[in-house]
């Protein structure tokens, strides 16, 4: 049998035997951005990039990279008021450039080039100065960077890449969750669109356009409660913009979760690397942070998901309920442990119990663990190393080994 048909037997296995793909209404609970497409506003609300479902699952590696370009050429196409292509071929902000460490001499130099200053500033409680420049009127986005570059050689200068979830809701599941005594404690930042329901949410901030609560944001602080999280802050960078989660807001929202003195943050979003939101993830790891990301959905012929992939930065794929590597998980630089990513459920405002699929999900369910032992002992590296000895099954596809699996009797 040829490898693509044992593949794609694989897949037809290990998810539920549904053809169809509705809103929250029984189809295939698969990543919006990875295997099957977006469906509507289940993850992120009309807000979210409105990424169009796929009619049927591809099993194939290759295929799925070739699903993923397609699905982000109809999302540019479909939101092209708000979003365009940067110079390496990824949606961004339109008509925005990001400068870092700007001075003087050099906006004036950029002014000379025809941009504008739209904000200026320095991200908080990280000390890294940026600038956001409107470039010419009528001038691509692609070929302005290129020319800010060429005008100020040596400067960090980027497109504000756009970034998106990398776990879906699906269909309401039957009967109420399964109870189980797990440890408790510590604190968890999440970083993704509007939570709402959660009754561990201590604050909420939004650094976009409108806030609004998200299905994929608040079936994460569902997953944190269950998993014994005490505290959850939110970072809403998506709001009513669908240019939102982009890597400015991103990069405000790491900031503002550090002034408030949360030790670990989930990242359940995936997008290029981008030098501002890269200074941000560093800086925050030097002041003790420990930054917690999914790896996506794409599949393994994807290219390496960001903010995963950052140095430093604890990336996480997902398993089902047999321990199996979900198929359509993604890659990154490196990763570090695998959490359950299916076959389990979460509570959504408005939608009841809903199932669950995608490496969004193990993102949080590790942030867990590594918080509770962050709590427990106080340090980074102590919390590290005890996260170290309680991961299972150590492998090349699960990194340092499994965490949380325990966590599937209280969700």
């Amino acid at each position: 049998m040829k490898l693509r048909a044992i593949i794609c037997l694989a897949v037809a296995a290990a998810l539920p035997a549904s053809p169809g793909w509705a809103q929250l209404g029984g189809g295939l609970p698969i990543d919006p951005l990875g295997t099957v497409g977006r469906v509507g506003d289940t993850v992120r609300d009309v807000a979210a990039p409105a990424l169009a479902p796929l009619a049927e699952v591809v099993g194939d590696v290759r295929q799925l990279a070739r699903e993923r370009a397609q699905r982000l050429a109809r999302f540019v196409s479909d939101n092209d008021r708000r979003v365009e292509w940067d110079e390496l071929r990824q949606p961004a902000v339109r008509g925005e450039a990001l400068l870092l460490d700007p001075d003087p001499a050099a906006l004036e130099l950029a002014r000379r080039q025809g941009f504008t200053v739209i904000e200026q500033g320095t991200l908080e409680a990280l000390d890294v100065g940026y600038a956001r420049l409107a470039v010419p009127s009528g001038i691509p986005l692609a070929r302005a960077i290129e020319t800010l570059r060429k005008a100020l050689p040596g400067r960090e200068i980027t497109a504000d890449q756009l970034h998106f979830p990398s776990g879906s809701t699906g269909s309401a599941a039957d009967g109420a969750a399964p109870s189980g005594a797990l440890p408790r404690g510590g604190t968890v930042g999440v970083i993704d669109g509007g939570i709402a329901g959660s009754r561990r949410l201590i604050s909420q901030r939004s650094f976009a356009a409108g806030s609004k609560p998200s299905d994929h944001a608040s079936a994460i602080a569902s997953l944190l409660t269950g998993a014994g999280t005490a505290k959850i802050y939110g970072a809403d960078v998506y709001g009513n913009d669908p240019a939102g989660g982009n890597a400015l807001a991103i990069a405000k929202a790491i900031g503002w979760m550090l002034g408030q003195g949360v030790p670990v943050v989930s990242i359940s979003l995936v997008g290029p690397s981008n030098p501002l939101l890269a200074r941000a993830v560093a800086a925050a790891q030097t002041r003790g942070m420990i930054i917690v990301a999914a790896i996506g959905n794409d599949g393994a012929a994807a290219p390496p998901a960001y903010p995963a992939s950052y140095p430093g930065v604890i990336a996480v794929t997902g398993i089902d309920g047999a321990g199996r590597v979900l198929i359509e998980a993604g890659r990154a630089g490196h990763l570090d442990y695998a959490a359950p990513g299916a076959d389990m459920s979460a509570l959504v405002p408005g939608q009841g119990r809903v199932t669950l699929r995608g490496t969004s999900y193990a993102a949080p369910l590790a942030a867990s663990r590594i918080a509770a032992r962050r709590a427990a002992s106080g340090s980074t590296a102590a919390a590290l190393k005890a996260a170290d000895a309680e991961a299972l099954k150590p492998s090349r596809r699960t990194g340092r080994g499994v965490l949380c699996n325990i966590c599937r009797s209280g969700l």
